[in-house]
């Protein structure tokens, strides 16, 4: 089986080309759209079933950002966002591990050529995805920074014209920014491909039980990476929300 580093067109929707990973993060996307739905359509005092499994999500989610918040009123306001990043990104990591993901193959021309490829691959396992979702996330950390402490003195992070250091280290700032969308999206993206290049390997070599003890940890590592990539967004946003010449 040849293992592609970019995701494989499927199809065209109108102009627009469809990849096998964009097809797998809309169904990630319905998916999540209809349990909430369902979760919440007959919602009741004393919780159960679904509604109790989602209160229990929400509930974990919740008390993770307000521990770093420090703050209810500020936790409310930017819980969505983050709940949002996480149950998205570890939707999309785990439906990567689902049987026939990577195995269910069409044929398509690509090149004038007929090829078989994937139906299915995980969003977070094309660096588009990735990439996209950290441009987003720091797109709104810096919007939320200047709602919260105002252009100026949000700009004066990065423009500050005093002395050669402040200028520099403002510099320095502005160029961080942009290393943590690099950060973000490459970090994902090379966790969840490295896994799944290492699942096709092993049941490729020794099929049915050796790919197990593998199967479960990219079930860890898919959670673990989902984890790390909403709290480095909070931190962010917390860094982004935070006037630091009050501190002082």
């Amino acid at each position: 089986m040849e293992i592609s580093l970019a995701a494989e067109k499927i199809g065209h929707l109108g102009s627009l080309p469809v990849t096998n990973s964009m097809l797998l993060s809309w169904v990630a996307a319905i998916l999540l759209v209809s349990l909430s739905l369902l979760a919440t359509r007959t919602m009741a005092l004393v919780p159960r079933g679904i509604q109790n499994f989602f209160e229990m999500i929400v509930e974990f989610l919740f008390n993770m950002v307000n521990e770093v918040m420090g703050d209810r009123n500020q936790t409310k306001k930017y819980f969505p966002l983050i709940a949002t990043i996480f149950l998205f990104v570890i939707v999309n990591n785990w439906l990567g591990l689902v049987p026939g993901v990577g195995s269910i193959t069409i044929d398509t021309i690509h090149n004038g050529h007929h090829i078989t490829v994937p139906l299915f691959r995980s969003g977070s396992a094309d660096l588009n995805t990735t990439l996209g979702l950290a441009i987003v996330t720091m797109v709104a950390v810096q919007v939320f920074g200047v709602l919260a402490i105002g252009i100026v003195k949000f700009a004066k992070k990065f423009v500050n014209l005093k002395n050669p250091i402040l200028t520099a280290v403002g510099m320095l700032e502005l160029l961080s920014e942009f290393s943590k969308m690099i950060s973000f999206s490459f970090r994902l993206f090379g966790n969840i491909f490295a896994g799944e290049v290492l699942l096709i390997i092993v049941s490729f070599l020794v099929p049915y039980i050796a790919p197990l003890p593998f199967f479960a940890l990219e079930l860890f590592v898919g959670m673990i990476q989902a984890l790390v990539f909403s709290m480095l967004a909070l931190v962010f946003i917390k860094m982004a929300i935070t006037d630091h010449a009050e501190e002082h």
